[in-house]
């Protein structure tokens, strides 16, 4: 018998073991699941709320900084002498108003409403969304606009004459700004006033006319500010009650009261994750229902699964903010991180810590991208990053910012020669030979520099500044750096001025006129006329070509500028059956789209004979040997047009593109006739051009001839054609005739 219920207890025993074991395991798998999805929720809520933490605070300082940045832009036109003498005047000249101050401040920072407010706070000036409109302040439904001008006009009674200047040496001007509701819009108002820039103007206090900015918070600005900062679906509204799934900031006036709430929708990483894992964990809730052993092994499993899930998402988060941070090509920083670093370093700037800036663009870049390609370009960009890497201290940063274009910021330079001797030190890296491809490329670069604090302490300012030295250094050459200067914001602004000036002239056809300067052959009879564009500017007076033309180049008014010059000239060649009309062509037109057929299609309008047209192109044109180039040329010579090579001499002169481009003439340039006599080597090369131009069946132009020993030697040496001062200055094209007639008595040398 005992031995009959050994084996049964044992049954026993082992299967209430097992079901006493069982309860536990299920009640510790659950517990344990219960735990892991508690905390699992926990960690998702956590993690939205710290990202909504963070985008609020990234977004209150980004609409901040917006903000104060309307007192900058206005400050860029309120002090200024000009615009107070504008504002004396006896009759507001608001075409000047317009093109300096409206539509400056509308089109360049994106004011919506610009006001000129005189010492009766009357609205002398209104521009509404880049319109000139007649406006009042009482037309404003805006109660706050009238206590921020009050605020304003009490400092300007108490403001002295003497303009206040601050330890940088700026001229600290008076503003009051607020946020208000205007026509149930909220908008960043600005007010200030207007002051001289320099004794020579003088003002009186409690009269001073006062600047008047509006930027509507729901336009342009939150437009850019979802730009910026990725936000999904920003808007304002009055009300603060924020809709599931909205983060909401509360942006306040002066007194603390709420103006208006900004909304958008956050990014919740949390609950992105816990949308993928929840039907995972009720999954597995399931199966401990059914199966408690198979749950204990998917539970392994799944904890095994959500470890790997987890691990690969971190290794991705980590990839993406690096990613976010850095360029892809070269795992330099990228803008973004340079802006960041860069404000911190601003930071220290404003407690005494000096830094530099450097805005680099390498120099025939395009050539490399050309002539080898792309992904040889890209080769060329990361071995530029690595070799300024290496030139760089521990806190130093270089970043990538797009293209080409690279950025230095350098921690604690103090000393102008310390940072130019870095940039030689880069030059000269730089200009060692890049291997890219089995390839050898040749670059250069050209750096904008400005130190802080000493050029400013707000990093837009300071980024437009290095910007405007960048682009002196490639005016003067490439290839070499350039510190900010303030005549260098003067020459952007004359130039933008000048562009505007030529867009009007050129729409309304007023102040442009041409003269024409005779070419006669070698026995003196005038045989054609080179025309040259005059520009009468109504205030400037004459306006040089050596300004205009690469002005015209850079906007892209070259294109319609030259089309002008072209049928003006075919027009004038209708009265002048036996001269040809010889014109200038900028490499910037053979650029544009069907520039051939353009031009003949001009000639065939205007009844010109194309045989009776002489089209000037310089060696810059041919240079880069393009087949575009050719073809062109081809074309315009098919259609009976004859091209001649300008200033032949002075650029890369090379018989080997006499002898790939089709060309009628070429023209020795004016600095080696003027030399005749002076330098020895100038007779041997104007003599040995036109040996070179006879023996390949070209004619051969001398200009700037000016005296009879010029015109004596040119002669003997067989020129075909000469031109200069000697025979005639440029002339309208009323005198052309009148030149002609005479043209027998201009031959006085035998």
């Amino acid at each position: 018998m005992i031995a009959a219920k050994h084996p049964l207890k044992t049954a026993r025993t082992a299967a209430t073991s097992n079901r006493r074991l069982l309860w536990p395991i299920a009640l510790a798998t659950i517990i344990s699941i219960a735990i892991v999805g508690f905390g699992l929720f926990w960690s998702a809520g956590r993690s939205d709320t710290i990202s909504v933490e963070r985008q609020v605070r990234t977004v209150q300082r980004a609409v901040q900084t917006s903000l104060a940045d309307i007192q900058l832009q206005q400050e860029t036109v309120a002090v200024w002498d000009d615009l107070v003498v504008k504002l004396r005047a006896p009759e507001l000249d608001a075409a000047w108003i317009d093109a300096n101050i409206g539509l400056w401040l509308h089109k360049l920072f994106g004011h919506d409403r610009v006001f000129l407010v005189n010492a009766q706070d009357r609205i002398v000036y209104a521009m509404v969304d880049g319109r000139r409109v007649q406006e009042d302040l009482r037309d404003q439904n805006a109660p706050g606009l009238a206590p921020l001008l009050a605020s304003l006009r009490a400092k300007d009674r108490n403001l002295p004459r003497a303009r206040p200047v601050m330890g940088d040496g700026q001229i600290d001007v008076p503003f009051a700004s607020d946020l208000i509701i205007i026509e149930g819009r909220p908008a960043a108002v600005s007010a200030m006033l207007v002051l001289p820039l320099t004794g020579d103007v003088s003002d009186q206090p409690g009269t001073r006319p006062i600047l008047l900015s509006v930027r509507y918070l729901d336009g342009s600005f939150r437009e850019a500010l979802a730009r910026d900062y990725l936000l999904a679906r920003p808007h304002f509204s009055t009300g603060s009650h924020v809709s599931p799934g909205e983060a909401s900031l509360p942006l306040r006036n002066r007194s603390g009261r709420v103006v208006t709430w900004f909304f958008w929708s956050p990014e919740l990483p949390g609950s992105a994750i816990a949308a993928v894992l929840v039907p995972l964990g009720s999954a597995s809730v399931l199966v401990i229902a059914g199966v408690m052993f198979v749950l204990g092994r998917r539970l392994i499993a799944n904890t095994n699964e959500l470890r790997a899930a987890i691990l690969r998402l971190q290794t991705s988060e980590a990839q993406a903010h690096h990613l976010a941070f850095h360029d892809p090509l070269t795992g330099l920083p990228n803008r973004a991180k340079f802006n960041d670093h860069f404000d911190h370093a601003l930071v220290e700037a404003r407690r005494g810590r000096s830094c530099a800036l450097i805005l680099m663009d390498l120099d025939r870049f395009k050539h490399v991208n050309d002539n080898f390609g792309h992904l040889a370009g890209d080769v060329l960009i990361k071995e530029f990053g690595c070799r300024l890497s290496r030139l760089l201290g521990e806190r130093d940063m270089i970043a990538r910012l797009g293209g080409d274009e690279f950025a230095l910021l350098i921690d604690g330079a103090s000393s102008v020669a310390g940072v130019d001797r870095l940039c030689e030190q880069i030059r000269q890296t730089v200009n060692q030979p890049f291997e890219v491809l089995n390839n050898q490329a040749h670059v250069g670069v050209s750096m904008g520099v400005i130190l802080a604090p000493l050029g400013g302490t707000e990093r837009t300012e300071l980024l437009r500044k290095a910007d405007i030295a960048l682009y002196a250094a490639k005016g003067e050459g490439r290839d070499c750096h350039r510190h900010f200067s303030p005549a260098m914001d003067a020459s952007v602004r004359f130039r933008a001025e000048i562009e505007e000036d030529l867009r009007e002239a050129l729409a309304n056809g007023t102040g442009l006129s041409m003269n024409y300067q005779p070419l006669v052959n070698e026995h003196g009879r005038m045989v054609g006329v080179e025309a040259l564009l005059r520009w009468e500017h109504p205030q400037r007076g004459a306006v040089s070509p050596a300004q205009l033309i690469p002005i015209a180049e850079e906007t892209g008014l070259i294109s319609p500028l030259g089309d002008w010059i072209l049928e003006q000239a075919c027009r004038a060649s209708l009265a002048w059956p036996d001269l040809f009309v010889a014109v200038n062509l900028s490499p910037v037109q053979f650029r544009s789209p069907h520039f051939a057929d353009r031009v003949i299609g001009i000639v065939e309008s205007c009844g010109a004979d194309p045989k009776k047209i002489e089209l000037e192109v310089t060696e810059g044109v041919l240079i880069d040997d393009d087949e575009n180039v050719r073809s062109a040329l081809r074309r315009l010579r098919s259609a009976g047009l004859r091209i001649a090579l300008d200033d032949f001499g002075t650029g890369y002169s090379s018989l080997s593109y006499l002898r790939r481009f089709d060309v009628d003439k070429i023209k020795i340039d004016r600095s080696f006739i003027q030399h005749l006599g002076h330098a020895v080597d100038s007779a041997a090369i104007i003599t040995a051009v036109i040996t070179l131009g006879h023996a390949m069946g070209l004619t051969v132009t001398a200009e700037g001839v000016e005296t009879d020993e010029q015109l004596r030697f040119l002669r003997e040496s067989g020129c075909n054609e000469l031109q200069g001062y000697y025979f005639s200055a440029p002339v309208p094209a009323a005198d052309v005739e009148a030149l002609a007639a005479r043209d027998k008595a201009i031959d006085r040398v035998a």
